[in-house]
């Protein structure tokens, strides 16, 4: 099974151009799921977590039964979240794919945030903007606004040291938020022929290549082919 949480403050509509690519090469739709989190397609209540840990034990509480594998797939900041709940219950993780991932130390403070994400936005398709303004109305801003400062300074490459199971990177070709030298920092990184940091929305077929490579390591047998070696960043597509 395939799980994807949503980017900050977008829905499961985000993954939707991504998840349509997928079945069309051949994905069960049953094996697909979106998951939703304060923050990450819902308002955050009274006592929600806020921040990385506590969003991965919510992922982990609410949609990693017992007993079944997943390939958990990440973007923006929900790859620190499912970074760690790899770390949580690594027995249930098979794969990680982490999509535009963050925090760059380089730019943990809120002008370089800004800096980078207006950068980026120039690379967008505008066309999105309708959507993307629905799925920030829903989450609400002063939400995102409270999960990112929680989330900027959560060192996600600590949090890949302790991850035992095989991690895919991607990024967009234009992705300012997460440029190429530090997804490369992280691990063995796929740069897109297009697109920007919206890219699960903007550039579904091409997410939807890289992340089809993982789907066999949630099948019944993969955890023993991992145990004989497979290292993160070694599936190929």
């Amino acid at each position: 099974m395939l799980v994807l949480v949503p980017g900050l403050g977008l829905g499961p509509e985000a993954w939707a151009p991504t998840i349509q690519a997928l079945v069309r090469a051949g994905v069960d739709p049953g094996d697909l799921v979106v998951a939703t989190l304060p923050g990450y397609g819902r308002p955050v209540g009274a006592g929600d977590p806020v921040g990385p840990r506590g969003s991965a034990r919510r992922l982990v509480d609410g949609w990693l039964r017992a007993g079944r594998r997943v390939v958990l797939v990440g973007h923006s900041s929900s790859c620190q979240v499912v970074v760690h709940a790899a770390s949580l219950v690594p027995e249930r993780v098979a794969g990680l794919v982490l999509v535009g991932p963050t925090t760059d130390p380089r730019a943990a403070t809120w002008p370089r945030l800004a800096g980078r994400w207006l950068a980026t936005a120039a690379h967008e398709d505008p066309r999105q903007v309708p959507s993307l303004a629905r799925q920030y109305l829903r989450t609400g801003l002063r939400h995102m606004v409270r999960v990112m400062d929680a989330t900027r300074h959560d060192a996600i490459a600590d949090g890949l040291a302790e991850v035992r199971c095989p991690v895919r990177i991607v990024r967009g070709a234009h992705d300012r938020i997460a440029p190429d030298d530090w997804c490369s920092s992280l691990g063995p990184a796929v740069t897109l022929a297009a697109g920007a940091h919206m890219v699960p929305l903007t550039h579904g077929d091409l997410v939807a290549r890289e992340v089809a490579g993982m789907v066999g390591l949630a099948a019944p047998g993969a955890a023993t082919r991992r145990e004989r070696g497979t290292n993160p960043g070694d599936v190929g597509p």
